[in-house]
């Protein structure tokens, strides 16, 4: 069983930087393209950043240039940097598990809450 957890949400000024870390409870990596979504007050759940099966990355095109997703191998950790954030960033953000076999994430965190304040 893979379990996720984030931490490092909170409250943060426009313009400000935050950085999400997710630890998974095993070393999973191997097998699973890790990811981080998000969902705000009455939208969609959105891909915001998340590792390809063949090592690349994706973005959102509204945080291109402003997030970086990255991960420690020793760790079992990701982390999502956030810098130049606005108030559209605020939403609870999700650490993503996605078999390498699977075009869904399939393991999913209790998601962390990010709030930007203008």
């Amino acid at each position: 069983q893979v379990q996720l957890v984030e931490s490092g949400g909170g409250l943060v000024q426009a313009g400000g930087s935050l950085r999400l870390s997710c630890a998974a409870s095993k070393s999973i990596f191997s097998t699973y393209a890790m990811g981080w979504y998000r969902q705000a007050p009455g939208k969609q759940r959105e891909l915001v950043a998340a590792f390809t099966s063949a090592g690349g990355t994706n973005y959102a095109d509204s945080v291109k240039g402003r997030f970086t997703i990255s991960r420690d191998n020793t760790k079992n950790a990701v982390y999502l940097q956030m810098n130049s954030l606005n108030p559209e960033d605020t939403a609870v953000y999700y650490c993503t598990a996605r078999s390498y076999l699977s075009s869904r994430p399939g393991h999913w965190g209790q998601g962390t809450q990010v709030t930007v304040s203008s």
